[in-house]
Parts: C-alpha cells; structure tokens; sequence
C-alpha cells in the first residue's frame, strides 16, 4: 500500500509459545521481530514493527494481518515476508481470513495466555484518547467488548460510532471487509513523504468532501469506523496473548492503540495474566 512494491509472504505453522513473529527473508540473518507492542517502531498511518537499532530491518503494515489473526484466534505463526510491508490486497483483512480458512489451524496443547485487565487506563492526544476498562461480565475466555467512535469534518464521513463484542463470527461479519480509507486532499501529501506509492481505488476508500471516489462505493454505510475498529482489534493483539478488557475511545489511530498498550504494561496493577480454557492455536 505505502511502498508500492510486490510482496511474498507466507503464514507457516509455529509451536507452542511462539507467538506471532516476523522475518525479512530479503535480508541475510535479519534478526526475527516479534509482534509485539514494544518492537513497534512508527505509527505514521500505518502500524510498523523493526528493530529499532537497525532501520532497515523492519515491516509495516501489519495491523490488517494481525487483525485476521486474532479474528481467526491463530495465536502462533512465523510470518515470512520478502520486502518492507505486508501487501495490502483490497485494503481490508477478509483475503488474510481466506487465507488462513483455506489453510487451516490447528489446536495445541497449551491454554492460550489471556491479559485481562484489572485497572483503567487512558492516552490521550488532543480530542483523542483510548482507554482499557475491566470487563467483568465477561466470564472465562478473552472477551474483547469495544465502544469507539470516529469524527471527521469529511460530510461523506462524519461521525460514526460502533460497539462490538469481538468473537470469530463478529469479527469475520462485521469488520473483516472494511476498506482503509483518505481523503483525496491528502494523497499528494502521502506521495511526497514517500507513502501510498501503491495506493489506488483498488485498495482504499478515497473521499472527497461528500463524495466517494470509489466507483462501486462504500460496502456498508459505516465502513470507515468499521476500519478503524480492525485496526485496533489489530493493534491491540500485539502483547504475545489474547486481551480481555472493555476498550473505549473516540478518534482512535495506530499511535493511540500502541501509547495504550504500551501505557497497560508498565502499570503492573492494571493487568494480570490468565489463561483461556480453550487451547492455543498455530496456523495450518
């Protein structure tokens, strides 16, 4: 989507504990990058996972996959990728749920680690914020109950707001095909930083003003906070387990989702680890 370039990328089965890892194979004995919150290295538009003492050595866009993979509750799986970034295919994650349907997975024998929420949390940037409540009615398993809005002066946009109770069928029917999405305004700023080189209406929503460029338009009303609700189921998946907690937020972005995260783990009274009775999961 940013680079323009073709990409390889192969999901292979992992052991137990080995969470989601990425690996450059373009680039000889590149260190492994764990998909986890503190090998985030950008938040510019995209979620970017690297080494943060070696540029090069890094991977971006990866909140549509990791998203498909929580949403497919996958909880272990190498990732190889030949270039810079996850391909982007139609600019959601229903091809990376095919995918991984037509492959299969496979139960392992382990519980899956949950981090549940035992405190609130909050970022805030301006008339952003995100926050992690408790959520105690959610009995055993890692129930993710998530309330977010969006609002953007674009009349084609607007305010939205969704809530969902994220599981395999909601996530799959509710969120799995909703597009990424600019405003016209901002592409030739995207293109001089060297961004969306390979973006098109192929691969993105482009609105302008009250109107949708797409020629087959919008796939439901409010495609756009249904995105931007994936992106955090995404980037919220990055902490080497499943989270359970009520997640609440008004204008949310990559930056935001990772600042909370990253907020949660330094508070060790705001979260504890459990574990799902149901077992782990690895990609077929």
């Amino acid at each position: 989507l940013h680079s323009g370039q073709k990409i390889r990328l192969s999901l292979l089965p992992a052991p137990i504990g080995h969470g989601i890892v990425f690996q450059r194979t373009d680039l000889p004995q590149a260190t492994a990058i764990p998909a986890h919150y503190d090998w985030v290295v950008d938040t510019r538009l995209s979620t970017t996972v690297g080494e943060a003492a070696n540029p090069i050595n890094r991977i971006a866009t990866v909140e549509h996959l990791m998203a498909a993979l929580r949403g497919c509750d996958i909880d272990n799986a190498l990732i190889l990728v030949d270039g810079p970034e996850i391909p982007a295919f139609d600019g959601s994650a229903q091809d990376f749920v095919f995918l991984i349907d037509c492959a299969g997975k496979q139960a392992q024998t382990a519980t899956r680690r949950i981090v549940e929420v035992i405190r609130p949390i909050r970022v805030e940037q301006g008339e952003s914020f995100m926050e992690l409540l408790p959520n105690p009615t959610s009995g055993l398993g890692a129930a993710l109950d998530l309330s977010l809005s969006i609002d953007f002066p674009a009349q084609a946009i607007g305010r939205q707001t969704l809530s969902l109770e994220l599981s395999r069928a909601s996530f799959r029917n509710e969120l799995s095909r909703s597009r990424t999405f600019t405003l016209k305004a901002e592409i030739d700023a995207l293109h001089s930083m060297g961004l969306a080189l390979g973006g098109s209406l192929d691969n993105a929503i482009v609105v302008d003003g009250d109107s949708i460029l797409n020629p087959a338009g919008l796939r439901c009303t409010d495609e756009f906070i249904r995105h931007k609700m994936m992106d955090a189921v995404g980037d919220l998946s990055m902490l080497n387990g499943a989270l359970r907690a009520r997640v609440r937020g008004h204008r949310p972005g990559h930056t935001l989702n990772n600042l909370l995260l990253r907020r949660l783990f330094a508070d060790p009274q705001a979260w504890r680890d459990t574990a799902e009775r149901q077992p782990a999961v690895a990609a077929a």
